[in-house]
């Protein structure tokens, strides 16, 4: 395994979804077709696929943290671009605080701010 390279969202409406999470990451997309929208969020793969039956109403099964310097006034900026709390922001042990919305299609959104993790070298 050479560790995480891409984390796909399903979602209904594709060329609003693309507008949204170029809001959400302040960053155009790389990649834009019919099929599939990428972006590179700070060298991983956020990748963006039509639902064939648009549903918000998703089973959360998986869920991608994506690093942040203030997980509370992120958790707050998503709201106010059109996310739905999920869980708010709660410390989990020594400085790591989590949190998490769902974007307007139901996926979960998480946050994750952790001075523990290093890229390797």
């Amino acid at each position: 395994m050479l560790g995480l390279r891409t984390a796909i969202y399903r979602v209904g409406d594709l060329a609003t979804a693309k507008a949204w999470y170029s809001d959400v990451f302040q960053e155009k997309p790389y990649f834009d077709e019919p099929f599939y929208v990428g972006f590179n969020i700070a060298g991983y793969e956020l990748g963006l696929q039509p639902e064939k039956e648009p549903a918000t109403d998703k089973k959360a099964s998986v869920l991608t943290y994506w690093g942040v310097e203030d997980v509370q006034s992120e958790f707050d900026r998503l709201l106010s671009l059109g996310a739905i709390a999920d869980e708010e922001p709660r410390n989990v042990g020594g400085e790591i605080i989590v949190a998490t919305v769902k974007d307007p299609w139901g996926n979960l959104v998480g946050l994750i701010y952790n001075p523990e993790f290093h890229l390797p070298a």
